[in-house]
């Protein structure tokens, strides 16, 4: 590697805890221009990072046994195990589940109709943060504090259950976006499920663009889906 690839991948390991790809690292320099090139390198890794954010771990990250998940690890048959980390992941889908599904539904309705809940009085808003640039109300409008189920994904594609333990500051639907990441450190595993807690869990940012807007178009009809299944 170059001198310049060697200071990016330190830097971005040591301040993030991200193992870099080179390939990607290669891609992301040749998108670049000679001039950013020479830019400080810690506003030159500020730009790699938020290319990172945006990427697809599974392709912009190298895959160490010590920063992924067991392959294992959602075997429920393991009472509990502790992993060190930092294990850098993926959201792939977010659930509240300290609200019903009709509440939810009915809150994604409200902003579609342009209202929004102030104590027990609906209003009207104009913009209430809540609809994405697409249109779709995918928003915590309810207000709901969670808990939420997350499932994420490491570098090397792995999937598991991440559940909210205590409440996670940036962690809420109409908070974190799809393909958003996580950094997680001393986390513990119980019965294949991911705990997560404010100690355990730093949120780096970013989305999926793609990711995120099939996510919330397709989100109402899945929650209606949830209701039919559990009425058979």
């Amino acid at each position: 590697m170059t001198n310049l690839q060697v200071q990016l991948t330190t830097q971005l390991l040591q301040t993030k805890s991200l193992p870099v790809s080179p390939a990607w690292l290669n891609n992301f320099l040749s998108t670049i221009s000679a001039a950013q090139r020479n830019t400080p390198i810690p506003a030159l890794t500020q730009t790699a990072l938020f290319r990172l954010l945006t990427s697809d771990f599974r392709e912009s990250l190298t895959s160490r046994s010590t920063t992924i998940f067991p392959i294992d690890v959602f075997d429920a048959n393991i009472q509990e195990r502790r992993l060190a980390g930092p294990i850098p992941v993926q959201v792939l889908d977010i659930e509240d589940i300290g609200t019903s599904a009709w509440s939810q539904i009915e809150a994604i309705e409200r902003i579609e109709r342009g209202e929004a809940i102030r104590g027990r009085e609906i209003v009207r808003t104009v913009n209430i943060g809540d609809v994405d640039q697409d249109g779709h109300a995918a928003a915590n409008a309810s207000g709901s504090n969670g808990p939420y189920r997350l499932m994420l994904q490491d570098a090397k594609g792995t999937r598991a259950i991440g559940i909210e333990m205590k409440s996670i500051p940036g962690i809420a639907i109409g908070k974190i976006a799809i393909g958003a990441k996580l950094l997680l450190r001393s986390v513990t595993v119980a019965r294949g499920m991911v705990l997560l807690t404010p100690e355990s869990v730093t949120v780096l940012g970013g989305k999926i663009e793609a990711m995120d807007q099939a996510w919330r178009a397709g989100r109402k009809e899945r929650l209606l889906q949830q209701i039919t299944e559990a009425g058979n």
